[in-house]
């Protein structure tokens, strides 16, 4: 499998710059031969959520994708689906729909009529049926930490091909990080996009992905390698990439890398990229299985674990956190306003709750002496 990874700068959203750019980094890291053909861009769009957030893939890198690709000769088509929303959605907020109706590109709805995969554990999983009308798959995910994951990237990002509320689902049969991180490798085993094209212009530090902070990085990242791009993205955030479990979980399955040292890296030195004062999320070392299983009955170790803290003075009451909650675990308290109860003993600490907050209405931080 192709191992090359090319990095560019990139200062801003300047559509003809991040053109250039698309293209340089496209061609020099070998993206697959787009003559005549019909192509799926995969962005990621956790919620419809202005492009100064940072929270979403930002509406030019996009289109610049989308005409880079037209340039070519192929056909393109663009769609994801986030966690929480009911019915057709449309990318208003973000811009994409926009870049849409420009560029004249039809924006694809995940949920019609979707098709299952079979995962390498036995299980199936129903993801969007435009994957088998196009192809090729081209996804472009976002730089950010993510407070389950660590960091989230090119694997994590082809969960968005999963509809709507089946994503949440798939937190209640993976209940603790190693286990959801498994299946997000399994599910990029089934269903492995073609290519992969990081906006990392501007990223997100802090408590990704909804509500950390906008961080300029001012790089593109590309790579037909969804293992290779995430470890030198990883590495770019500060983070040793074998803390971030699909990373380590890839490297043992061998199909995309075995080690780190195969990388094929084209880019400025990346010791100057790595960014010193990325604020990162905190690395936990309690992954032993009989260690998690005793903290979740006990209830004093149970205040050690990070969890989420709901801020009810921030709270505008939407209601997105008890909707996305796959253990039911979250409830509007029966009498006051925009308040929100969580069932700790109930809990998983999926953290889909803080995912889903646009109001930063949920903190995830330990419950013990207040930290």
């Amino acid at each position: 499998m192709n191992r090359k990874v090319t990095i560019r700068k990139c200062d801003s959203y300047n559509l003809e710059e991040v053109i250039r750019v698309v293209a340089d980094v496209y061609e020099n890291s070998e993206g697959p031969d787009l003559t005549g053909k019909r192509v799926l861009i995969k962005p990621n769009i956790l919620t419809d959520s202005p492009p100064e957030k940072s929270i979403c893939t930002h509406p030019v890198v996009v289109e610049a994708v989308i005409r880079y690709i037209q340039s070519k000769g192929a056909e393109v088509v663009v769609g994801d689906s986030p966690s929480v929303h009911i019915g057709n959605f449309r990318p208003v907020k973000c811009g994409i729909e926009d870049v849409c109706r420009r560029t004249g590109v039809q924006w694809v709805d995940f949920k019609e009529k979707p098709v299952e995969v079979n995962l390498r554990n036995g299980k199936k999983i129903k993801v969007a049926s435009v994957i088998r009308d196009v192809d090729l798959i081209i996804s472009l995910p976002k730089f950010k930490n993510h407070e389950l994951a660590y960091f989230t990237g090119a694997i994590k990002n082809t969960l968005g091909v999963v509809p709507g509320f089946i994503k949440g689902k798939q937190h209640a049969l993976y209940q603790n990080r190693m286990a959801f991180s498994r299946f997000l490798v399994d599910l990029n085993e089934a269903v492995l996009p073609d290519y992969f094209l990081m906006d990392a212009i501007y990223g997100m530090e802090g408590p990704g992905p909804a509500n950390g902070f906008p961080k300029k990085i001012g790089l593109l990242i590309g790579s037909a390698n969804p293992l290779a791009l995430d470890i030198i993205a990883s590495t770019i955030a500060g983070y040793k990439p074998i803390d971030i479990p699909t990373n380590r979980i890839g490297l043992s399955r061998g199909e995309w890398l075995t080690s780190v040292d195969e990388i094929v890296y084209d880019g400025p030195s990346l010791d100057s990229l790595v960014l010193k004062d990325f604020l990162k999320v905190p690395v936990t070392r309690m992954e032993n299985i009989s260690l998690q299983f005793l903290i979740r009955r006990v209830k004093f170790l149970r205040k050690l674990e990070r969890r989420p803290v709901f801020l009810h003075d921030r709270c505008t009451g939407c209601l997105k956190c008890v909707k996305i909650c796959p253990v039911n675990a979250i409830s509007p308290h029966p009498s006051k306003k925009n308040h929100i109860v969580l069932t700790d003993k109930k809990c998983i600490r999926c953290y889909c709750c803080s995912e889903v907050c646009t109001d930063s209405a949920i903190e995830i931080r330990r419950k013990l002496f207040g930290v």
